[in-house]
């Protein structure tokens, strides 16, 4: 054993290694030292950053740092540089930047920034993308991030003082930038997600998953894995008490059958998690291997294999029939036809899923509670695992902060296994998820086929509109029924067409199966409609941004559900794109007899406020002694803001500091249910359920002429109030895809400007700008800061990002966006109060995906004066083949 000596944040660490021993810091830092604001993303490989500290003053990956090459080092971890009470000033400058969403990858970025202002006092952009090139951010598109550590400079430089940039109170609460309330505790690292949180006696779990796509399990024999090292024990699918189903068709642990590479076949728990996946890999399964249905044309082929015996592969169909489409388009005088695939799409959080479960007795229990820990606190309504097991009134569920999600952790993955675990072995337990192994158990965007076509006369007004898209929903259900309604919802787009007749399909798969992905369904089919709309701007002669206004919807004409729409404030975004637009082609017209070419493209959408059809939030609220308020309510904040939402929306209403906003968002015992964070439902839908419950508060003060908490009390009046909103909507007729699916909506233009390679075909993005309208914007920094993420998540759909089964493993092999693929952007903020909206607000972090796409590609045939590309991703090869003749 070789002795090392090192100091970590000043105190004095000594550790002995033997040749054998494989950790490295990170695991030190974490699991000994209980440092875990660095965090673990990339399984070791270097890739990711979120694992940065500082030793000896460089910043360095703790992942592969052996302890060895530790003797004498000086090491600092984020919270050894400052603390939510004293915090450091680059700490401050993310926070007070907008840079902070989720928080998972602050920590390392906070370190690597420290590192460069302490050897670059000056740096310009590129130094600071050189230098943070290594951490990755899935949330915010890097630009905040780039501010941050700008800002951060002219702090320590001299330059400026952080209580400049602290907003004013008496600036009030509505359309100010005020830092998120959580953005302190995970710029310092003190902000715990699921793998952070600790429990004495916890046993780590580990599974067993299938290499095989499609099979017949013969045999399980794990009787060597039981005698391994530390295990415990190890389920298979008779263990398991209650239903072992995650949804219908999606057993927890397989025992019959295997749909997708990755199925879980046993369960390992063991005293650590190297010994758990130890004994998980020596698992033995037999299998009689079936026909891979690859594709949903194999799968819709007369022969094909059903993927489940008791449905046909073909699932869902739901069309879509407003007024005569085929007649329209046999009167048209213009009729473009096109087919667009859309690929498969990994969401990419940083975080992998990860779970805690345990019993806890309290004094006021008679029987013990299980406890689920994990990353969406809706999600606890949905673990089918347990009914038959507990009562609800026997479970609790507690929402960890969550390292994004993008609507990836709206289905259930490590909850559910660890629930089942804690009920088997009556102990607590934990599961954290390699990088590879969360990808392979976690749903994705779906890819699409689809044939168009779209008629116009000669005056530019479009005449009709035919679609079918056919979904690969891969092996499991998840939502994609619910993708597929979602895609009618919106699938006129911003537009008035008289006449659409629309055919989705959604087709059973051995793949990665589908589920919610940012927008999900309306990228897809809004990139074919505006892709479609370019090529008949091109085939008519006329201006791409004056086509679009010419065709936009106006109130009292309807979408293509037949719902007549009172408001649509979509020209206006037009309108404050044109000046950018017009500077945009100028510009480009200098580069078009270069090998580099310049090209401008635009592309819209309009993106309906929540999940569609009836909805419903329930938020609490209480007035405290002290003349704060407390707010109740399951609402998740996976990095979108609704916490500073609620709370300045909240101080708004009762005249109170934010300081004096308190909430409790995250624990089943003492929330109602506000339902999901999705559909950029939560400003529109709890929101508003919020200021419902102040209302009644204040009305019930006003009645007895109470001033606070104590006149209330006096009056015998309640100082709780319970808020209700419902969204009057309607889903869809299911013979003709007619109805009312949303009562509001956020609108949006999108102007890219890009910069083709016509030797190598690499297409590098110069800007986007981008005119949104949200209604009334509560924090501008926010709202900036999810538009500014979804432009890099829709340049990575348009370029470079596709996810294949077994062969996307990490984050380099899906191409993850980088700070050297961050683009300029910027950001026209429109504010047209929605009548029902929340003070007139609505969300905004769905919708930006659903022009970027159009709009590169757009750019990309400007540039080349080539044919369209209509399949994404624009690879390189596409690009050189779209250029030839």
């Amino acid at each position: 054993m070789k002795k090392i000596d090192f100091k970590v944040n000043g105190s004095p660490v000594t550790l002995h290694v033997g040749d054998d021993d494989r950790r490295v810091l990170l695991d030190v830092l974490r699991e000994d030292l209980g440092l875990t604001g660095v965090k673990q993303s990339c399984d070791r490989k270097g890739q990711c950053g979120a694992c940065t500290v500082l030793v000896n003053n460089k910043a360095v990956r703790s992942c592969l740092t052996k302890i060895a090459d530790l003797e004498q080092a000086e090491i600092v971890t984020i919270e050894g540089l400052g603390t939510p009470d004293k915090p450091h000033p680059i700490q401050e400058a993310f926070v007070l930047s907008g840079a902070v969403q989720c928080g998972f990858c602050t920590p390392g970025m906070v370190l690597a920034t420290k590192v460069l202002l302490d050897k670059n006092p000056h740096p310009d952009d590129d130094a600071i993308k050189e230098a943070l090139r290594r951490n990755l951010c899935r949330c915010t598109g890097y630009k905040k991030i780039i501010k941050a550590v700008n800002l951060a400079a002219d702090v320590l430089n001299g330059q400026t003082t952080i209580e400049q940039h602290r907003p004013d109170l008496s600036a009030g609460m509505i359309g100010v930038s005020h830092p998120r309330p959580n953005a302190l505790a995970l710029a310092c690292g003190t902000a715990k997600f699921a793998a952070d949180i600790q429990k004495d006696g916890v046993l780590e779990l580990a599974v067993a998953r299938s290499p095989q796509a499609h099979a017949i399990i013969k045999k399980i024999d794990y009787s060597a894995a039981a005698q391994m090292p530390g295990v415990v024990g190890i389920m298979v699918a008779s263990d398991i008490k209650g239903s072992n189903r995650l949804q219908d068709d999606q057993p927890l642990l397989c025992d019959k059958k295997v749909h997708v590479m990755g199925d879980a076949i046993a369960l390992v728990a063991a005293e650590t998690r190297d010994q758990a996946r130890a004994a998980a890999a020596a698992v033995l399964v037999e299998y009689e291997p079936l026909p891979v249905i690859e594709t949903t044309d194999q799968a819709l082929a007369d022969d094909a294999v059903r993927v489940h015996e008791n449905s046909p592969n073909l699932c869902y169909v739901h069309p879509q029939i407003k007024g005569d489409a085929a007649s329209a388009l046999s009167q048209s005088d213009e009729i473009v036809e096109a087919e667009f695939s859309t690929q498969l799409i990994h969401q990419a959080p940083l975080e992998p899923e990860a779970s805690l479960a345990y019993f806890e007795t309290t004094e006021e229990e008679e029987e013990p509670k299980l406890v689920v820990v994990g990353r969406s606190i809706n999600i606890h309504h949905h673990l089918m695992v347990l009914q038959g097991a507990v009562g609800w009134e026997n479970m609790r569920y507690e929402q960890s902060f969550i390292g994004g999600q993008f609507g990836i952790k709206l289905d259930i993955t490590a909850e559910a296994l660890a629930a089942a675990a804690a009920l088997h072995f009556k102990r607590p337990v934990r599961y954290v998820c390699t990088l590879t192994e969360s990808m392979w158990i976690t749903t994705k965007r779906h890819p699409f086929k689809m044939k168009v076509r779209l008629g116009a006369n000669r005056d530019g007004r479009l005449t009709g509109y035919k679609i079918d898209f056919t979904l690969d929903n891969g092996a499991y259900m998840s939502v994609g029924k619910a993708i597929v309604n979602r895609c009618l919802f919106m699938l006129s787009g911003s537009y008035n067409i008289p006449a659409v007749e629309a055919h989705g399909q959604l087709v059973y798969t051995n793949g990665a199966w589908g589920g919610a992905a940012r927008g999900a369904g309306p990228p897809q089919v809004n990139y074919a409609l505006e892709s479609a709309m370019e090529l008949m701007a091109q085939r008519l002669g006329m201006d791409s941004l004056e086509f679009r206004l010419l065709n936009s919807l106006q109130p009292g004409e309807s979408i293509s559900t037949g719902q007549v729409i009172e408001e649509w404030p979509y020209p206006g975004c037009l309108e404050a794109l044109r000046p950018h637009y017009h500077r945009a082609r100028d510009e480009a017209a200098a580069s078009k007899n270069s090998r580099y070419r310049r090209g401008v493209g635009i592309a819209g959408g309009s993106f309906g406020i929540g999940r569609g059809g009836a909805d419903r939030s329930n938020v609490a609220v209480e007035l405290m002694p002290d003349g704060g308020l407390t707010v109740y309510g399951s609402i998740s904040d996976p990095g979108e803001g609704n916490d500073a939402m609620l709370t300045q929306i909240a101080a708004h209403l009762m005249n109170i500091p934010p300081s004096k906003v308190h909430l409790v968002t995250r624990n089943t015992d003492q929330t109602p249910d506000a339902s999901t964070a999705s559909g950029s439902r939560v400003t529109y839908m709890s929101g508003g359920a919020m200021v419902k419950a102040i209302e009644d508060l204040k009305q019930a003060m006003t009645e007895v002429g109470a001033t606070g908490y104590d006149d209330l009390v006096a009056a015998g009046k309640p100082t709780r109030y319970l808020g209700v909103r419902i969204q009057d909507a309607t889903l869809l007729d299911p013979k003709t895809g007619l109805g009312a699916p949303f009562e509001s909506r956020v609108h949006g233009v999108q102007l890219a400007e890009v910069e083709v390679d016509t030797e190598t075909g690499k297409v590098r993005v110069v800007k986007i700008t981008a005119a949104v309208d949200p209604g009334t914007v509560i924090n501008p920094t926010i709202v900036e800061g999810q538009i500014e993420g979804g432009l890099d998540m829709g340049a990575g759909m348009a370029l470079r990002e596709e996810y294949i089964h077994g062969t996307t493993t990490d984050w380099i092999s899906l191409k993850f966006p980088t700070m050297k693929t961050a683009f300029e952007s910027e950001i026209i903020l429109l504010e047209t109060p929605r009548k029902k909206g929340t003070l007139g607000a609505v969300g905004v972090g769905e919708f930006v995906l659903l022009p970027t796409a159009a709009a590169i590609m757009s750019a990309i045939q400007d540039a080349t004066g080539g044919t369209r590309i209509c399949n994404l991703p624009a690879t390189p090869q596409r690009v050189l083949d779209a250029l030839k003749p």
